[in-house]
């Protein structure tokens, strides 16, 4: 296997609840109050190709608004659906200088990447202006005739990542530990908060699929674990190969993934944000240092 390649779940289209358009020559991201699935194609004039499922689950939709989507977990550990990790990009490249989870980061420098203490957003101060922010992926299964191509929501969301995170976990307990086996679906929620000026912030939510209940979808996931074990699936073996897959590779966001995250979630809002903008590995000798003060700071 190539050290340093990331193998991730394979990647058949994506899912968002929002989309990049141009205004004033700028590309800015724009939120929406609906998901939409697309390919992994886009188009010079309409951007991300929608996917054939878009229009198939939209038909059956209230009005065609496209608020529920049933899915399937591929793994029974909740940590390898969803990753999320604090996330500091080159505004430029898109390539990942500094990955943490608020307490050790890994930093990309000219001697390769090192390890240092991760204050987190709020205490880092090279994290101000928005330069630093949570980065969530959750890989799900739409399609059951690929049992391990997935759909990948991508967000920058607290809302949506603690959601998520709490979903899963609950579900995995609840269920004995076979979360890949219960019949979920994603949702669409929105509420209002002071900093939204009372205006919705939609954020994404993991249920049971609509008019099961949960004693019924333990039943059933027992009964789909058990056949699957007698026809030979090892779904442990599956989650610890994944496990490897993740590992295999310091940092599992490529420049590549990395430039569509900084167009769909990095708004140009104002010159005192672009003047704080990272776009060369020469300076990353400032970010060694900015997270050692802060570090010495806190404590």
């Amino acid at each position: 296997m190539i050290k340093g390649l990331a193998i991730t779940p394979p990647i058949l289209g994506r899912i968002s609840i929002g989309k990049v358009v141009e205004k004033n020559g700028k590309r800015i991201p724009e939120k929406d109050d609906q998901f939409t699935i697309t390919s992994q194609i886009q188009n010079k004039d309409s951007g991300w190709v929608k996917h054939p499922l878009d229009e198939q689950l939209r038909a059956k939709a209230p009005n065609q608004k496209l608020r529920s989507i049933p899915v399937r977990m591929i793994f029974n550990d909740p940590d390898l659906n969803l990753r999320a990790e604090y996330t500091l990009f080159d505004r430029q490249t898109g390539r990942p200088i500094c990955i943490g989870n608020g307490e050790t980061c890994q930093c990309l420098t000219q001697q390769g990447v090192e390890q240092h203490p991760c204050p987190s957003p709020d205490l880092c101060p090279l994290a101000q202006g928005g330069l630093c922010k949570p980065y969530g992926r959750l890989y799900v299964n739409l399609d059951d005739s690929d049992e391990f191509g997935t759909f990948i929501f991508r967000t920058t969301g607290f809302n949506s990542i603690r959601t998520l995170a709490a979903r899963l976990r609950y579900y995995h307990a609840a269920s004995n530990g076979i979360l890949s086996c219960l019949p979920l679906q994603l949702n669409l929620r929105g509420k209002s908060t002071t900093q939204s000026y009372r205006t919705p912030v939609y954020y994404v939510d993991l249920t049971l699929r609509e008019g099961i209940h949960l004693q019924d979808a333990l039943h059933t996931a027992k009964e789909i674990d058990q056949k699957s074990k007698l026809c030979g699936f090892n779904q442990a073996a599956l989650d610890q190969t994944a496990l490897h897959g993740y590992a295999n590779a310091q940092f599992e966001v490529d420049g590549e993934e990395g430039i569509d995250i900084v167009d769909e979630f990095y708004a140009e809002n104002s010159q005192q944000q672009d003047q704080k903008q990272v776009h060369d590995l020469t300076q990353v000798q400032n970010i060694q240092q900015g997270l050692q003060q802060s570090v010495r700071s806190v404590n």
